[in-house]
């Protein structure tokens, strides 16, 4: 049951329809009693993601200037991930999974609040047009989220976004692979990656499929399906002057970090160096996120 007496099944959808609940009202349009059912069972379907130990200790952040190769793997996709240094950072957990669209739900749920209109518009499509079933779509990562709402999410939790040094570490771990698996080149076993629909539709995944893509500590989808908010400030130029220990971020930006790549991305975007940013306040059905927990004391929130 929500707070004044609204919930998204059963007794209440007709109430809704009379005198819908004024926080949920107040920035996002009312659902139909039919979105309603299935939003409720999406729910009811929802597990949330275990989180993986990330052990102190240091890793290899961001790419290296190979001007004999320009256009090698293993060479910097732009400047953002010069300079190629070693990194120091405490013992943190981070979801071993994406937060899915179930577990989002929940939260907006509990919250009193109801999807995005372009998350609505999305559910009720799949549902009418393709068939996707609540099944699959509680399993689907969140996505149409915004910066703020995943930092919301997160601190429900009692957890964070990870920092844009943390998401790397435990995307390519110590030794600083290329992609999450390895080296080897992506193939559709390993990450959801170079789809594209003429309407738009987002293509994904399960967020914990693709086993044979997992990064050295176990995490699902660090490469494709979505991309993920960080909790930095995206600076073009932090890499040269960041700090060796627990690197936080820019202080204040523009943009916050974006990483990972998508179901869209090409095969660049998918290395584990790759940056990149977004307007905060910024839905797109390419950006998700996972919440991370410092081990010891908890860095700053911003």
């Amino acid at each position: 049951m929500m707070p004044n007496g609204c919930t998204w099944s059963g007794i209440s959808i007709l109430l809704l329809l009379i005198m819908p609940c004024p926080s949920m009202a107040a920035s996002q349009s009312n659902p139909t009693p039919e979105l309603i059912q299935h939003l409720a069972r999406i729910v009811g379907l929802a597990r949330p993601s275990p989180m993986v130990p990330i052990p102190a200790g240091s890793f290899l952040l961001g790419s290296k200037r190979v001007d004999s190769d320009p256009y090698g793997k293993w060479t910097q996709f732009d400047d953002t991930e010069l300079p190629q240094h070693q990194v120091w950072l405490e013992a943190y957990e981070i979801d071993r999974e994406e937060v899915s669209l179930g577990e989002y739900l929940s939260y907006l749920q509990r919250k009193n609040l109801y999807p995005s209109d372009k998350l609505q518009h999305l559910i009720w499509h799949v549902i009418t047009v393709h068939f996707v079933s609540d099944q699959t779509l509680t399993r689907w990562p969140a996505l149409y989220v915004t910066w703020g709402e995943a930092h919301g999410f997160c601190r429900e939790k009692r957890a964070r976004l990870p920092t844009e040094a943390e998401w790397e570490k435990a995307a390519r771990g110590s030794e600083g692979t290329l992609y999450p698996w390895g080296e080897a080149a992506p193939t559709s076993t390993l990450a959801m990656f170079g789809q594209h629909h003429v309407h738009e539709i987002p293509i994904l995944a399960a967020v914990d499929s693709h086993e044979a893509g997992k990064s050295p500590y176990g995490l699902h989808h660090m490469a494709g399906n979505v991309a993920e908010w960080v909790q930095d400030w995206f600076g073009f130029d932090y890499y040269a002057y960041m700090p060796e220990r627990n690197p936080p971020g820019p202080t204040a930006g523009r943009y916050k970090g974006v990483r990972g790549g998508s179901w869209k991305s090409k095969t660049v975007m998918l290395r584990t160096a790759t940056r990149g940013g977004a307007a905060p306040d910024q839905r797109s059905a390419t950006i998700g996120f996972r919440c991370a927990r410092s081990s010891t004391s908890p860095l700053p929130l911003r």
